[in-house]
């Protein structure tokens, strides 16, 4: 077993539930696997943080984002139209999960044949089901403090 994780630098959720955000962002805080968690509570809200740099002149770039499909005013695949249009250097190295309650299995097969989402999960997020993405999408950050 791995003994130390490098956290990542920034997890974005991006779900219009209050209360999932709420749980999601503490199993990820309990985990310490990134050094902040950003909410967002719409489609729009997260395409606009993305395009807009920060204080740095940088954009904000999430290594990972967990993104709800059904949400009002955009909803997760809506998200994923504009995200295909915003520039290279606003996404980086984004690993995009969906995160929902979604049982049609259309929506599991839409989302697996998108290059740009790399995984699909049921709500809620569990420890195991996070341990699990990290693992498979960033492998380098797992280290043997043994070595």
């Amino acid at each position: 077993m791995w003994s130390m994780f490098k956290k990542l630098q920034k997890i974005l959720l991006v779900d219009d539930s209050e209360s999932d955000n709420y749980i999601h962002a503490r199993k990820i805080a309990k985990a310490d696997v990134t050094d902040e968690i950003i909410v967002k509570y719409s489609g729009i809200e997260a395409l606009d943080y993305l395009c807009n740099k920060n204080s740095e002149e940088d954009y904000p770039r999430p290594q990972l984002i967990f993104l709800d499909i059904n949400m009002p005013g955009m909803n997760g695949w809506e998200f994923m139209e504009a995200y295909d249009q915003i520039e290279e250097k606003m996404k980086a190295n984004v690993v995009i999960t969906m995160l929902t309650t979604s049982i049609a299995d259309s929506d599991k097969e839409l989302a697996m044949k998108r290059s740009d989402i790399n995984a699909y999960e049921n709500k809620p997020l569990t420890e195991k089901k996070l341990w699990n993405i990290l693992e498979k999408f960033f492998p380098e950050r797992f280290v043997d403090e043994d070595k």
